[in-house]
This record gives structure tokens, C-alpha cells and sequence, in this order.
């Protein structure tokens, strides 16, 4: 039996890049437990089954392509909320492409301007509409997703992506302290290495990549999308009624762990153990 605290149970939910990944994963973890929810993603037949899984566990789905870099199409998806649920609880903001791996010297204007959009201001524009809603309502939760690019530096042409995702997790911070007063909590997962379509292609390019990554994670592996379900809910739900503006590591051990530091079963572990 679950426990209350987490129940889910007619909370509406909104997921953007619902189609795969992590955010089908949340989107399927809020539904197990007991959520509706509106799904977005720039793929529609991705998302379209994501939606019939959900219906499949009882739950109602409603599938809707959104490019969250686009403004207009934002407050378009969350007018089809209002007409369709008329009240949100939960947003969580998963989708935004941050692909560009040029060198800093090599990035483009636009080619950073195009990342902030997709990472930062679509994202902006999609938590400034769920809290008009939410604190009208008195109560809701957002939940960011954060690389830990954002945190600390990750090389390998990661200039744009970890300027945006630095941003997302400050405007995490300066969000819960707006907002939280008003019944709205906002929180942010920080992810590290979770496998996905992107990922593994760039693991396949290069051999090499798989042990740096390997080298820090002490808990022995690629994180899969699965893994963001628990967090997840526990951030939807009551059972963390008291945690606002945290950024939450989802991150198989890696930013606990110092960059010169070494694990047991690390690749090319050290001999000496200091």
C-alpha cells in the first residue's frame, strides 16, 4: 500500500518533452500515481503514445505537439489546459533542446541565442503561466530539470547548454522565493548521465566517453530515465510540502564527489587510495 503523502490521486499534471525520455518516464510515474495529465512534446506520435499508455493505467491523457521554444505555442498549449482541465498542479518542465557541442570560440550568436530559448526563456514563459494559474489556485508545484552542467563545468563544447542550464537552476532559486508565499513551490532535479537517444549516439561516436563518465559516478552507471519517477512524484506531491527553491541531485553520486577523487571499480582506478 503507498503512502498517502505521495498519492497523486485527480491532480492535474503537465509535462513537456512527454514523447520519450525522462519526461515520459515522470509522465508515467505521475499517472501510477493517480494523476491526469497534458502532455507535450515536439514529437506528436511520441507523445500520442505516451498519452494510450496512460490510458491504459485509467488515467486521462491529453497529447499535444509544442515547441517550447516558441512563446506563442506555450500559451496556446496551457489555454487547451484551461479549456480541458481548468486547473494545474504540477508542471514540470523536461523538454528543450541544448544539442550545440561547438567550441567557445566556434558558438555562434545565434546558435546561443537559439539554446537560451529552447532551455531558458520557453521555459520561463512555461512556469510564469503555471504560476498565474497555480497561485490563483493557493497551492502547486514546479519541478525544472537542471543538468549538472549548470552547476560545474563539463568541457567538450558544453558553452551554451551549461550558460542556459545555469540559468534555469537560478531562476529555480529566484522562483520559490517569489512564489513560495503564494502556494507555489518550485524545485529542480539535476541530472547527470541519463541515457537517451542523444547519449548513446555520442557514446557510439566516441569510446572514450563511456569511462569519462564512468570516472564520476561512484554508483556504477549510466543513470536510465526510470530513475527520475521517485524524485519526481515526492516533488509533486504533499510529502514535500517543506522543500521549495532545492536543487536536488539525481546524479548516481557525481557532484558529491571531487574531481581529482577516485571510486572502487572507477576506470583506470589509481593504485593509491589518498
Amino acid at each position: 500500500m503507498s503512502h498517502i503523502l505521495f498519492d497523486l490521486s485527480d491532480k492535474v499534471a503537465l509535462v513537456s518533452g512527454a514523447a520519450n525520455g525522462m519526461g515520459r518516464a515522470m509522465s508515467l510515474g505521475f499517472a501510477e500515481a493517480g494523476a491526469n495529465l497534458l502532455l507535450a512534446d515536439i514529437d506528436g506520435e511520441g507523445v500520442e503514445s505516451t498519452a494510450k499508455e496512460i490510458e491504459q493505467l485509467g488515467r486521462r491523457a491529453i497529447p499535444m505537439v509544442c515547441d517550447v521554444s516558441n512563446g506563442a505555442q506555450i500559451r496556446a498549449m496551457f489555454a487547451r489546459l484551461d479549456e480541458s482541465y481548468g486547473r494545474i498542479d504540477i508542471l514540470a518542465n523536461v523538454a528543450g533542446e541544448g544539442g550545440d557541442h561547438r567550441a567557445p570560440l566556434d558558438i555562434t550568436e545565434a546558435a546561443l541565442i537559439q539554446t537560451l530559448n529552447n532551455l531558458i526563456v520557453g521555459r520561463y514563459v512555461c512556469c510564469q503561466e503555471g504560476a498565474k494559474r497555480m497561485i490563483e489556485a493557493g497551492s502547486g508545484s514546479i519541478i525544472n530539470i537542471v543538468s549538472i552542467a549548470g552547476l560545474s563545468a563539463l568541457g567538450r563544447g558544453h558553452m551554451a547548454y551549461s550558460i542556459a542550464m545555469g540559468g534555469v537552476a537560478q531562476m529555480t532559486r529566484e522562483m520559490s522565493t517569489e512564489w513560495s508565499s503564494r502556494g507555489v513551490r518550485v524545485n529542480a532535479i539535476v541530472c547527470a548521465q541519463i541515457m537517451n537517444k542523444g547519449l548513446q549516439k555520442r557514446i557510439d561516436a566516441d569510446d572514450k566517453l563511456y569511462q569519462t563518465y564512468m570516472r564520476g559516478i561512484p554508483i556504477g552507471r549510466i543513470g536510465q530515465a526510470e530513475d527520475i519517477k521517485g524524485l519526481a512524484i515526492f516533488l509533486a506531491s504533499n510529502a514535500s510540502s517543506w522543500v521549495t527553491g532545492a536543487l536536488i541531485p539525481l546524479d548516481g553520486g557525481n557532484t558529491a564527489k571531487n574531481s581529482g577523487g577516485s571510486h572502487p571499480g572507477m576506470p583506470n582506478e589509481p593504485d593509491e587510495q589518498t
